[in-house]
């Protein structure tokens, strides 16, 4: 006698197996007669468009995004960011540590 777990396990394979080919079609579906598009749909394009240019890079700027002065500027803001947001989780750490000593 076979197992559940084992008819379980062949019903799942199965199903996947009949669901791999299907899934290959899925594309061509939406052209068949029966199944079709909605009336209302756009027309589809008689030319697939072609793929973007992944490797072309754009021109480069005629000037930079930001001068020294301004990136030392935002530098510095983001360090002193940093060390504020640092100090408030050490004091709220040690708040926490103060309340409950055993560690629990």
């Amino acid at each position: 006698m076979i197992s559940a777990d084992r008819v379980k396990r062949i019903v799942v394979a199965g199903a996947l197996l009949l669901a791999l080919p299907a899934g290959g079609c899925s594309t061509s579906i939406a052209d068949l007669p029966l199944v079709g598009t909605p009336a209302d749909a756009p027309a589809r394009p008689k030319q697939v468009g072609a793929y973007p240019a992944v490797h072309d890079l754009p021109q480069d700027r005629p000037e930079n995004a930001m001068d020294a002065a301004e990136r030392s500027k935002v530098s510095t803001e983001l360090i002193a960011a940093r060390d504020r947001q640092a100090s408030i989780a050490a004091a709220e750490a040690a708040a926490t540590a103060a309340k409950n000593p055993a560690g629990k």
